[in-house]
C-alpha cells in the first residue's frame, strides 16, 4: 500500500453496489479478496457480518458504507466498531430511505454537543 490511499469498501443491494463499482470502487486486496458484497435475498446474515467484521480488520480499507437497511440487521456489529477507521457510513438504498434516527454515527455525533450548541 505504499504510496497509495485506503479504499472504499461497499455493502449493499445490487443496484447499490454497481453504481460504485461503475465509479471505480472495486478492488481486489493481495488474497483476491473484493472490497464490495452485494445482498441478495438468499445471502445469509451471517455472510454479512462476517463481511462487515472482514472490511473492519483490512487495513487497506478507509471507509466502508454500508446500505442503512443492512446495518440494521448488523447493528451491534455496527456499534460495536468504535475506532475512527475504518469510518463507517450508513447510505440509502433504492428500496429504503435513509432515516436519521437509526444512523449510528448521527446518534454518536449528537451525543458530542447538547441541543442549545446546535442553533
Amino acid at each position: 500500500m505504499s504510496g497509495r490511499g485506503k479504499l472504499i469498501a461497499v455493502l449493499g443491494d445490487e443496484d447499490t453496489v454497481t453504481g460504485f463499482l461503475l465509479g471505480g470502487v472495486g478492488e481486489l486486496d493481495k488474497h483476491r479478496k473484493p472490497n464490495f458484497l452485494v445482498v441478495e435475498k438468499e445471502t445469509s446474515l451471517a455472510e454479512i457480518e462476517e463481511t462487515f467484521r472482514s472490511f473492519v480488520s483490512r487495513e487497506d480499507i478507509g471507509i466502508i458504507l454500508i446500505s442503512q437497511s443492512l446495518a440494521e440487521l448488523i447493528r451491534h456489529a455496527v456499534e460495536a466498531h468504535t475506532r475512527p477507521l475504518p469510518a463507517v457510513l450508513e447510505i440509502p438504498s433504492k428500496e429504503h430511505p435513509y432515516d436519521p434516527a437509526k444512523d449510528s454515527v448521527l446518534r454518536r455525533a449528537r451525543g458530542l454537543f447538547s441541543p442549545d450548541e446546535l442553533r
